[in-house]
């Protein structure tokens, strides 16, 4: 859900206090982990299928057809009672369109709670686990905290990588490096 709108500040705001809310019944619960388990599995499942993604987010459905197949999903997925009471909860309040935002937003409740940073990597190709053992130091050294890091790959980007870790962002890029040139070279 890359859309406009599933940036928007209503639905930012919204997965904010859906995220918060689960966050603190999971808490209360003892059922952090598991919860994150789950919606990391949902998340999964929404970024690897766009007829998912078009689903949550058509209002062609009603909340009832959504509930019910949120619903089918959760128990095919085995989330937890809590996490299938919860979806059902999104799905009634017609928040679904909501649901990666909000997996994203208990994400970072979940690490703030913890006591890490969150970080994100874009490489231009996989990075193996030593390489990615060395970027998540490195990250630590300088943040001075425990870093959850999270690593993509975009081939667009021809070689090297962009970290971001909150809004600081390192772009060094070879396409970034490139489009610079060309940017020097259009006033020379």
């Amino acid at each position: 859900m890359s859309s406009d709108a599933a940036n928007s500040p209503i639905l930012t705001g919204t997965a904010r206090r859906y995220a918060e809310a689960l966050f603190d019944l999971a808490r209360d619960q003892g059922a952090v982990e598991k919860v994150e388990a789950d919606l990391e599995a949902l998340a999964n499942a929404i970024a690897a299928s766009a007829d998912f993604r078009r689903f949550l987010t058509s209002p062609v459905y009603d909340s009832d057809d959504k509930a019910g197949a949120i619903a089918v999903i959760a128990d095919k997925a085995g989330v937890s009672a809590l996490t299938r009471s919860f979806l059902g909860v999104v799905a009634a309040n017609r928040r679904l369109p909501a649901l990666e935002g909000i997996s994203a937003a208990f994400k970072a409740r979940l690490a703030e709670h913890r006591g890490e940073v969150s970080a994100e990597a874009v490489a231009a190709a996989p990075l193996n686990d030593e390489q990615t053992k060395r970027l998540r130091g490195e990250i630590e050294r300088v943040v001075g905290k425990a870093v959850n890091l999270t690593v993509k790959v975009d081939k667009d980007l021809l070689g090297g990588m962009v970290v971001k870790v909150g809004s600081t962002m390192i772009d060094s890029s070879l396409k970034t490096k490139l489009n610079r040139l060309k940017s020097v070279m259009k006033e020379a």
